[in-house]
């Protein structure tokens, strides 16, 4: 009897053994969301690759997430808690997380973080970001071409480098087809606020605006154009093709699967190193969603090559000749903007009126 018992007891040790190593066996991937997973642009697409993670890995990984974290103190606590809750790579999905990203990385020297669009590494931190400004010059072609009115409507998020050289590229090639086009922008300080958003589109299509394009997370910018009529729009971050297709012509498309689940296998491979990643049409990490028929067809070519001399590397949306928008040069003739002037970029190319708010 007693023998009997210590060998179940024995057993059941051994089999609390092996559940433990199976647990601990499996990857712990958390990421940390700025708006809904349900926005249907910016955090929509940070899901989708988050699923893609899990449909690539299986059983061998456990993927946690949490929504609608507000940056500063706020994304701290929640990535903090991750951490303690064992998480084995965290991926920090805006921004505003680059400081509490940094502070708890220190406290957690074993845990590999991944933060995107920012520019602050460490040892166990990386960052990613996708050249978001290659898809603005598209759409700038398309928008310089399709305006009738020549007002061009832009819906800024914060007044960041990423978000400045958007609207820099996408001015470029509109004013490269169309000499008339005017920019007016609405500076938003949200990233997703469909309210706020909805607002920002209905005060620049009072204003004249007939194309209106947004570097904000939310739909609301398409329905307003869409009760509005003839206004074209785009897709961000996701396709956004429920609009499709008009208001919405086209779209940019982050496409975080492929990095997602390369950095998801360094780490259970232990290859894992702090590096910093920026890549754009080319390498796939931006996507250019279907040009619609209510582009003209020549249009619609245009910005095709367009897309493909950039993704081959034979053109890039900075180069030369450009001027500020205080007239002093920028790039001569022919020169091309190093990674560093643009990742730090804090003023308007010459021709767009109004000032970067502080």
């Amino acid at each position: 009897m007693k023998l009997t018992k210590l060998l179940t007891g024995a057993a059941v040790a051994l089999g609390l053994a092996a559940g433990g190593a199976l647990a601990q066996d499996k990857t712990k991937v958390g990421f940390v969301y700025v708006g809904p997973v349900g926005d249907g642009g910016w955090t929509y697409e940070h899901d989708q690759a988050r699923k893609a993670v899990v449909e690539e890995f299986g059983d061998k990984v456990e993927t946690v997430y949490v929504e609608n974290v507000a940056e500063g103190p706020d994304a701290e606590r929640v990535i903090t808690q991750m951490a303690l809750q064992g998480a084995d790579l965290i991926f920090t999905t805006s921004f505003g997380y680059m400081d509490p990203t940094i502070n708890v990385a220190k406290k957690f020297p074993d845990v590999k973080f991944e933060h995107a669009t920012g520019y602050k590494r460490a040892e166990n931190v990386s960052t990613y970001s996708a050249r978001f400004y290659e898809g603005r010059a598209v759409q700038g072609t398309i928008a310089g071409h399709m305006t009738e009115s020549n007002i061009v409507g832009y819906i800024g998020s914060y007044p960041i480098p990423e978000v400045i050289r958007g609207i820099n590229s996408a001015y470029i090639h509109a004013k490269k087809v169309n000499p008339d086009v005017e920019f007016k922008i609405v500076w938003a300080f949200t990233w997703f606020d469909p309210a706020k958003e909805a607002d920002a589109a209905k005060v620049l299509i009072e204003q004249g605006a007939d194309v209106i394009l947004q570097h904000t997370d939310s739909t609301a910018p398409q329905a307003a154009a869409q009760a509005a009529g003839n206004v074209v729009t785009f897709g961000q971050a996701s396709d956004m093709a429920e609009y499709a297709p008009f208001p919405r012509v086209s779209s940019i498309i982050d496409d975080w699967a492929p990095y997602y689940i390369a950095r998801t296998k360094a780490v259970m491979d232990g290859t894992w190193t702090s590096v910093d990643t920026w890549d754009g049409i080319g390498p796939g990490m931006v996507g250019i969603g279907e040009i619609t028929d209510a582009v003209p067809a020549e249009v619609k070519a245009e910005a095709l090559a367009l897309k493909e001399a950039m993704a081959s590397g034979e053109y890039h949306p900075f180069t030369g000749p450009l001027k500020k928008q205080d007239g002093s040069d920028f790039l001569a003739e022919g020169e091309i903007a190093d990674d560093g002037t643009l990742a730090g970029m804090n003023f308007y190319v010459e021709g767009i009126e109004g000032s970067i708010p502080e």
